[in-house]
C-alpha cells in the first residue's frame, strides 16, 4: 500500500468520526438563550473531542510526510488507532448527556489512553518498517510528548475515581500540550 492511500484512508475515517460526533449534537427544543446555554456540556465535550481528533489528524498527516514505507504492522497499528478514535463520539455524547458523571468521564479517558497507546505503537511500527536511521525515526526521537501524554491520561483516569474534574483537567492538559502541531515534523516542511 502506498503512503498516500494509507493517509487518505485515515483522513476519511477521521472525517467520518467527526461527522458522526457533530450529528449527535442536538439543537435545543426552545428558541431561547437559556435553552442554548443549557447545552454547555454538549458543546464542551464536542469541542474537546474535536480538538483531540484534530490533533491526531494533524500529527498523523505531518508524520506521514517523513514515511517512505508502510507494512502490515503499520496497517494494523493504524487500524487499532482508528478503532479507539471511533469510540470518541460514543464517550463524548455519554459524557455530555450525563453532565460529566464519573463513569463516562473515566471511560472517555480510557478511549483517549487507548488512542495514545495505539499512536505510540504506530510510531514504533513506522520506525521498524522504515529503519532506525530513517527520517521518521530521527524526527520522532524519544517522543517525550507521547510518553508524557500516556502518563497524564493514567493520572486523569485514576484521578477520575476521586472526582471527574481531576480527569477533565488532565485531558485538557494533554490537549494543550499537543494543540500546536508536532514541531519535529512541522519544521521539516518549512
Amino acid at each position: 500500500m502506498t503512503t498516500a492511500r494509507f493517509e487518505a484512508f485515515t483522513d476519511a475515517v477521521i472525517a467520518i468520526i467527526i461527522t458522526i460526533m457533530v450529528l449527535e449534537f442536538k439543537a435545543p427544543h426552545e428558541a431561547t438563550w437559556r435553552a442554548l446555554c443549557e447545552q454547555y456540556p454538549h458543546f464542551l465535550c464536542y469541542l474537546l473531542s474535536f480538538v483531540f481528533l484534530g490533533i491526531y489528524w494533524n500529527n498523523h498527516h505531518h508524520m506521514m510526510h517523513s514515511v517512505k514505507h508502510v507494512g502490515g504492522g503499520v496497517l494494523w497499528a493504524n487500524l487499532a488507532l482508528l478503532f479507539w478514535l471511533s469510540l470518541v463520539p460514543f464517550t463524548t455524547i455519554w459524557m455530555a448527556e450525563t453532565h460529566f458523571a464519573q463513569v463516562p468521564v473515566i471511560s472517555y479517558g480510557l478511549v483517549l489512553l487507548g488512542s495514545a497507546v495505539c499512536y505510540f505503537i504506530l510510531t514504533l511500527q513506522l520506525v521498524k518498517v522504515n529503519g532506525k536511521d530513517s527520517e521518521v525515526a530521527r524526527l520522532l526521537g524519544r517522543d517525550f510528548k507521547g510518553k508524557v501524554s500516556v502518563v497524564i491520561y493514567l493520572v486523569g483516569i485514576l484521578g477520575g475515581f476521586i472526582h471527574p474534574l481531576i480527569a477533565g483537567i488532565s485531558y485538557v492538559t494533554v490537549a494543550a500540550i499537543w494543540l500546536v502541531p508536532d514541531r519535529r515534523f512541522e519544521h521539516r516542511h518549512n
